[in-house]
């Protein structure tokens, strides 16, 4: 067992000042009696304890030595094993106080406390808060947290993920806030800030760079294994977890987000500041504010870009959801610029769609324009087919059409009425009607009806019966040309003459 240094100074003060015993020291403190005999022994307060008779763990002393020379922290039960398999016959309770005694004491290494210039610096990071449930999704919660290394004044916010976006997104959201910007940020060697890292060889993200060329400000990693020296913005975000997060109740990020900076300005700016507890962090920060470096003319534009394919209909599917384009972009290649409020969608450096951007699962988000010119094309489309099949089929009706449109008619509600009586009378039936028709000038779809039901009565035919086919639509859709017969009759005729 380590003792450390703070056990031990109260071991001598309440021997050497209060007077007490040993075994009331040792009581108190939970410790074992020989090793406060052993602390006052160290400080020359007793003399050193002399054990009366040997003990059984004396000949493995030197190995103890030896091996805490190579592994000075390792553990008494282990160490208890290892001499056990050379012999020990002792408990581990027992051995355990015994080479307490022998155990190096741990180099600790001290810290300067880092004192910084107003403007100077700020710290960043990032803190997960557990995940949220939107709809059928399950975000994950990130707290982006800037904090001012002079001032303390924090910067809070909230983000659906830890990516490179955000993490940008979340440094031009603290400028806005701050209306100022820090001459230099330092990171932990996060992803989102450091790609590459090789002792001093430091490969920083790209992003990152460009952020600050617009901003101005130098990006800094901390040193490896170094967290003591953004010790600032770790504490910061302790601070959120215990004075903002814990037991908070919103319903939307964006609740949440508004809720944060109303935490910032108020609870986290009015506490005391660290270096002088009569003033507050929030005038800490207006004292340092004139310091910091001023913001661009522009903000630094963020968006979450990834390319997409439209396939055969017209979606592209972005993070999680489905959202429309026109039409006439199947089969085209594009690129997402999303922000957490909208999704834009450009073809080339044109902006081909626009939507409400969803954190759901599944949706398929539509803009009414596109849907609607999809439909009248669609609709225009079906129009333009039956007209082909029935002009195919039955040569008349492009006489017919044509005078009918002359009149002023409704030529897709006609188009589908004769559509339908070719399917239930056959073409060859409705040429006949169509060429009596045109002859009697009975252009309506009624006239058309009443000649084919004459005709169909005369030659004693039973009432047609429309066909539908629904394994495979396309049956019905078939354009068949009927032959003529005559050759047949021909044939009986020659017959007869012979």
């Amino acid at each position: 067992m380590t003792i450390s240094k703070e056990i031990e100074a109260e071991v001598v003060r309440l021997f050497h000042a209060e007077g007490w015993r040993q075994n009331t020291i040792a009581k108190q403190l939970q410790l074992h009696h020989s090793s406060v005999a052993r602390i006052l022994a160290r400080n020359g307060l007793l003399p050193q304890p002399r054990r009366s008779r040997a003990s059984i763990v004396d000949k493995y002393i030197p190995f103890i030595k030896e091996t805490f020379e190579k592994y000075p922290k390792l553990n008494a039960a282990r160490l208890h094993h290892m001499v056990k398999e050379r012999g020990y016959p002792g408990a581990v309770d027992h051995f355990r106080h015994m080479v307490a005694q022998y155990r190096p004491e741990p180099k600790r290494e001290a810290y300067l406390r880092l004192s910084m210039l107003p403007g100077e610096q700020a710290q960043v990071d990032w803190g997960y808060f557990g995940k949220l449930k939107i709809g059928n999704a399950e975000r994950r919660l990130l707290a982006f947290v800037m904090v001012l290394s002079y001032s303390r004044y924090i910067f809070l916010r909230f983000y659906f993920g830890d990516h490179t976006a955000n993490f940008l997104r979340g440094h031009v959201d603290a400028f806005n806030y701050y209306q100022a910007v820090p001459r230099e940020i330092l990171y932990d060697n996060l992803k989102s800030a450091v790609l590459e890292r090789i002792g001093s060889a430091i490969h920083f993200n790209p992003e990152l760079l460009s952020l600050a060329a617009h901003y101005r400000f130098a990006p800094k990693p901390v040193g490896v294994r170094r967290a003591n020296e953004k010790g600032r913005v770790e504490r910061a975000i302790g601070y959120v977890r215990t004075s903002f997060f814990a037991a908070r109740e919103f319903s939307s990020i964006d609740d949440l987000n508004s809720q944060a900076l109303a935490w910032c300005r108020a609870e986290a700016g009015e506490r005391k500041w660290p270096q002088d507890t009569t003033m507050t962090v929030a005038e800490a920060f207006e004292k340092e504010k004139p310091v910091l470096l001023p913001l661009p003319e522009a903000p630094y534009p963020v968006y979450d870009r990834k390319p997409v394919y439209v396939g055969k209909t017209p979606y592209i599917r972005f993070d999680l959801n489905d959202y429309s384009v026109p039409h006439n972009l199947v089969g085209k290649s594009l690129v997402v610029e999303a922000t957490p409020e909208q999704v834009s969608i450009v073809n080339g450096f044109t902006e081909v769609a626009r939507h409400e951007r969803s954190f759901d699962k599944g949706r398929q988000i539509e803009d009414p324009k596109h849907i609607e010119q999809l439909t009248k094309v669609k609709r225009e489309a079906s129009k333009h087919r039956g007209t082909n099949r029935l002009q195919h089929v039955v040569p008349s009706s492009k006489q017919f059409f044509k005078l009918t449109a002359e009149r002023g008619h409704n030529m897709g509600r006609l188009t589908q009425m004769l559509i339908r009586l070719l399917d239930m009378y056959g073409a060859t039936e409705l040429e006949a009607a169509l060429n009596e028709a045109i002859a009697t000038s009975s252009l309506h779809s009624s006239s058309i009806q009443k000649i084919l039901e004459k005709r169909r009565i005369a030659r004693g035919a039973a009432p047609p019966v429309l066909l539908r086919f629904t394994n495979d639509k396309r049956i019905n859709e078939l354009n068949i040309v009927p032959k003529s017969l005559d050759i047949y009759d021909q044939l009986f005729n020659h017959k007869e003459e012979q």
